[in-house]
């Protein structure tokens, strides 16, 4: 009987994405011109997708392609399905990408992750993504107060500060990325005044297994994983087995092999390519650039459907650095015109669990580089500081990549 429920549970969530596939078109068909374009180009009616098998026929957007797109027809590149009006707030990613954020509370789906990890009402948590130009910090935030937590907008707040705020009101909840977790616990257990943290949601940059022990074993922290981007919102995230991402609910994800966009099979890394009839921002096959892959083991007593088994690399140009993307093209923004330098390469590399963003860069000849300055420059244009180091001529060959995840060489 167990095997039958087991089946009739798939057969639902399979149901239930084919139903979600049309919608997506149906309405992203008639609401932005962008889908509407695509579907055109490919010679797909809206009524020809009745379920997710059917979206095959029309090509994947990648989300590398939003920067020239939304310069072409700012601010949206044509994606938008509401009027500019009507929207709570305009958010900028790296990229540049502008992302757009409805009125409707936790619109970014954060609060089921975030429920399904334990936190719930009056629950005092400490949320440190930024609140500023990039989404995440308000991305949490709201759904955060849609479980009825309070938040403690830590942001980009220095570290002491942000673990005086959480010991002063007793927090015990965490939202971030794991790496600026290990360093709060970390300093607050040195400085005598351990932080009461209990569980934690982590997202935005990886979480070896390495690092969750020593979150969890070393500190006690329940830790949660939840994938989520600023154009989709909630993707994946993690139930109480923390054995990969449940894909969330209201999107249909396709896993597909770079190259030729077939549908990977079980194990086997592909793209993670999303689509949502989110009436604000309707995606249809939306290329995330995120490399995961189906793991369908069945778990007995465990939600329906395949699950995500968690990220493993990137296809798009874009390396993501303490929770931010940093692309070659903001790079060259800022490189490319400097008369003092004449080669450049940003190596990303890893420290323990902390990833560090070095650039490397040739002086031209008889003009001094001022590392200092160049380091803000890039600060303010990739959003993550970077160590500066003069190398000498020659270092840096010519054909040298702009921009080396050395982690994951």
């Amino acid at each position: 009987m167990r095997g039958t429920g087991a089946r009739h549970a798939a057969a639902d969530w399979s149901a239930q994405q084919d139903r979600i596939a049309a919608r997506a078109v149906s309405y992203g068909a008639e609401h932005s011109a962008e889908i509407g374009r695509r579907l055109a180009r490919a010679g797909v009616r809206p009524e020809d997708v009745r379920g997710v098998a059917d979206l095959r026929a029309i090509p994947v957007l990648a989300k590398d392609e939003l920067p020239a797109r939304q310069a072409a027809d700012p601010p949206f590149g044509g994606m938008l399905a509401a009027p500019l009006a009507s929207l709570a707030r305009v958010y900028r990613s790296p990229g540049p990408i502008n992302d757009p954020q409805g009125t409707g509370a936790d619109f970014s789906r954060l609060g089921t992750a975030l429920e399904v990890a334990g936190f719930g009402p009056g629950q005092v948590v400490l949320n440190s993504f930024s609140y500023h130009l990039t989404p995440g910090g308000l991305m949490l935030d709201g759904g955060l107060r849609a479980v009825g937590c309070v938040v403690i907008p830590g942001g980009s707040s220095a570290i002491a500060a942000q673990i005086d705020a959480a010991l002063a009101a007793g927090a015990t909840g965490y939202t971030g990325i794991p790496q600026v977790l290990l360093t709060l616990l970390e300093r607050a257990e040195e400085s005598g005044q351990p932080l009461r943290f209990e569980r934690a949601l982590v997202t935005g940059a990886a979480l070896p297994p390495s690092l969750r022990a020593r979150l969890q074993d070393g500190f006690g922290v329940d830790v949660y994983q939840a994938y989520a981007t600023a154009d989709t919102g909630l993707i994946g995230y993690e139930c109480s087995e923390k054995d990969g991402w449940h894909v969330a609910p209201e999107l249909v994800v396709e896993v597909l092999v770079p190259g030729d966009d077939r549908p990977a099979a079980e194990g086997e890394p592909g793209q993670v390519v999303v689509t949502s009839p989110n009436e604000v921002y309707p995606l249809v096959r939306f290329g995330t650039g995120d490399l995961s892959a189906w793991d369908r083991t069945p778990r007995p007593g465990g939600r329906p459907g395949p699950r995500l088994a968690g990220f493993l690399g990137r296809v798009g140009e874009g390396v993501k650095v303490r929770g931010m993307f940093v692309h070659p093209r903001e790079l060259a923004g800022v490189l490319g015109p400097e008369r003092t330098v004449a080669r450049y390469q940003a190596v990303v590399s890893a420290e323990g669990s902390r990833d560090v963003f070095t650039v490397r860069v040739e002086a031209a000849p008889g003009r001094p580089i001022d590392a200092a300055g160049l380091a803000g420059r890039i600060r303010e244009a990739v959003k993550i500081r970077p160590a500066v180091e003069v190398v000498p001529s020659g270092t840096i060959p010519d054909d040298a990549r702009p921009l080396v995840d050395a982690r994951a060489e």
